[in-house]
């Protein structure tokens, strides 16, 4: 029989984030007003909010504190906004190459289509049913003496 500890170990186990889509995902920042829930952008605004209302009030602790916040999730969604960026470029280098690749295909069917139409042994016969009465080629055997 399972010990209730274990089982509950592999739960939490399930239910991490898998970091993902930085960008749009849903963080609770724990600032020293109580908690702030957004994206990034959204705490990142909410911080400089926060910031601006202790620099007018005369609190330079408080407002050095909610720019450092402010700063942390500043950093952390321009790092996930680079890496969403040279993902992008990956992925347009491959369909790039991709291409490419098509285009090199497409032109060799191209030629090889071309060759074809051009080689003699591909092209239309002649006519020789008025040769001869016939239709056979006069060899030298044949000639009359």
């Amino acid at each position: 029989m399972r010990s209730s500890k274990s089982r509950s170990r592999n739960k939490n186990r399930n239910n991490r984030p898998s970091g993902g889509n930085i960008i749009n995902r849903v963080f609770d920042s724990s600032g020293p007003d109580g908690k702030v829930r957004g994206t990034p952008q959204q705490i990142i605004d909410k911080y400089n909010q926060l910031h601006r209302d202790a620099q007018l009030s005369g609190d330079r602790v408080n407002a050095e504190n909610f720019a450092q916040h402010a700063e942390h999730y500043l950093r952390m969604l321009a790092e996930a906004q680079r890496e969403v960026e040279a993902k992008r470029e990956e992925q347009e280098a491959a369909n790039r190459e991709r291409q490419a690749e098509r285009d090199r295909e497409r032109a060799g069917r191209l030629k090889a289509q071309e060759a074809a139409s051009n080689d003699p042994a591909s092209q239309d016969q002649p006519d020789v049913s008025d040769a001869g009465d016939n239709g056979l080629v006069n060899t030298p055997e044949a000639q009359p003496k």
